[in-house]
Order: structure tokens, then C-alpha cells, then sequence
């Protein structure tokens, strides 16, 4: 266990932040229970005054097949996960192609897009050194109750990587704006789009200090340049006073604000 400085304004994909001591835990460390652990910022708006960090280290970037399970350790890189897929040709993870971010990180949201998402093909979750299955761990739309810090992971195996569904997927993906952002900024509600919600309310292209509500995708929030934590809680909160103030509808963050 070690600390290092890590800068959120250029770790995080949202490019806000500041530098802030991450307590790196590899193998063997105990976690710290006053602590909240960190992936690779691809859904995080990180404030000037965030909680104790812990992240994990090279120790639980792995990946190791055996006969029908594949486990991967959770500081593994999604890209590098489907790379492995592809490769060995692993069917189930076609969908991580256009989701960036760790396994862990992925996890601990059930992280998915359309009727594909990480809980699909999971077998059971290590969680502070203790394997559960997956049945074990309450898990829906967006949310995954771990109980702990996901270390590491195991897939039931399913030969047959399907190249055409990636594509497909990542056409799926392509109406998403380019500017710096943390992915969607809410969950959709049931039976409807955030997107569609902050649209309708007359908020897309929305723009506070750096930060907007992308003129692309209105669930989308974009900074521009220079963007800070006080322009994006801005934006969600007003997002969510006026989709609730108009529809009646409250919508649920699906960024992590630290």
C-alpha cells in the first residue's frame, strides 16, 4: 500500500478536478473501510473536498483462463478485456468496445448498453477476498449492491466472438458527443430517456461557465474548456428541478459525485 498524487482534471474523463493523495492498494493490503475506491474516473465529478481514495494497483490487472471460467481481476481496462475477447474469440463482451473504464468500475454499476450488461455472462464476484455468486449480489438496471470492494471477477466462458454485434453497438454509440464528459449523466427513468427529459425541458446545449448539456446528446454533460465542479452541479441540478418542475419525473444521477 502506497499513496500517489493522481490530477482528476486530466485522470477523469470529464477533465475536472484537482490533484488528490490516492491510497494504492495491491495484493495482500488490507482496504480501508473509511475510504471510496476509484476506478478510472470515467463517471466521476470529483468536488474540491472528496473523500479518502483508494485505488487498485498492477496487482489486479490480470486476466487467466481455465477450463470453461474466465476470471479478470478488476483494475482491468475494458478495452484490454475486449481485446483478450476478440483474440480468444470469448462471446459477452462486445459491449465493453464503447465503454470505458475498469472492470471494477463496471461492476459496481452493472454498466451495459441496450439488453447487454456486465451481469449478463458474470459467474461470481471476489469481493475483499470472498467469492459470491452472482445470485447472491442484488443487482438490477444500472446498480450493483456489492457489499465491499470487487477485486476480481469470473465469467462463464461462451465461444464466439460476434464481430457484426460490436459493430452494431458501436453504431449505438455514435450519436455521443466528443467533449470531455463522464458518460450519461442520469440513468433513464422507466419507460423513457434522460435524454429526451433534459431535450424536452429546453436545456440541451445549455451551457454554464465551460460546461454544457451537449447540443449532440441532452444527457450528455460536456466540458468545453475550462470547465469546473460548481458549472456541473449547476447544470444537474438544474436538469433535475425542471424535468421534475415539467414532468414530474426525478431522475437519479448516473455519474458518481465525490
Amino acid at each position: 500500500m502506497f499513496v500517489k498524487p493522481i490530477d482528476f482534471s486530466t485522470y477523469s474523463s470529464i477533465r475536472i478536478g484537482q490533484p488528490v493523495d490516492v491510497t494504492v492498494i495491491e495484493k495482500g493490503d488490507a482496504i480501508p473501510r473509511d475510504h471510496t475506491i476509484i476506478g478510472g474516473a470515467n463517471n466521476l465529478l470529483v468536488s474540491p473536498a472528496p473523500p479518502p481514495l483508494i485505488i487498485l494497483g498492477k496487482d489486479f490487472a490480470y486476466i487467466q483462463q481455465e477450463e470453461g471460467v474466465l476470471e479478470i481481476g478488476a483494475a482491468m481496462p475494458s478495452g484490454r478485456i475486449v481485446s483478450y475477447a476478440r483474440k480468444h474469440d470469448l462471446g459477452g463482451f462486445e459491449f465493453m468496445g464503447k465503454l470505458p473504464g475498469t472492470l471494477g468500475g463496471m461492476l459496481a454499476m452493472n454498466a451495459g448498453l441496450k439488453e447487454h450488461e456486465i451481469f449478463n455472462d458474470l459467474h461470481s464476484v471476489q469481493i475483499e477476498g470472498r467469492w459470491l455468486s452472482k445470485s447472491d449480489i442484488e443487482h438490477g438496471y444500472r446498480f450493483a449492491h456489492l457489499g465491499g470492494v470487487a477485486t476480481a471477477a469470473r465469467f462463464t466462458i461462451r465461444h464466439g466472438y460476434d464481430r457484426d454485434l460490436e459493430q452494431k453497438l458501436k453504431v449505438l454509440r455514435a450519436n455521443q458527443p466528443s467533449d470531455p464528459s463522464a458518460g450519461s449523466a442520469f440513468k433513464n427513468p422507466q419507460g423513457d430517456s434522460a435524454g429526451r427529459l433534459i431535450d424536452t425541458a429546453g436545456l440541451r446545449g445549455k451551457q454554464i461557465g465551460g460546461m454544457a448539456w451537449s447540443p449532440m446528446h441532452a444527457n450528455f454533460l460536456v466540458n468545453l474548456g475550462g470547465g469546473t465542479y460548481k458549472d456541473a452541479i449547476t447544470l444537474i441540478e438544474l436538469a433535475k428541478h425542471e424535468v421534475e418542475r415539467q414532468f414530474g419525473i426525478t431522475l437519479e444521477e448516473e455519474i458518481r459525485i465525490l
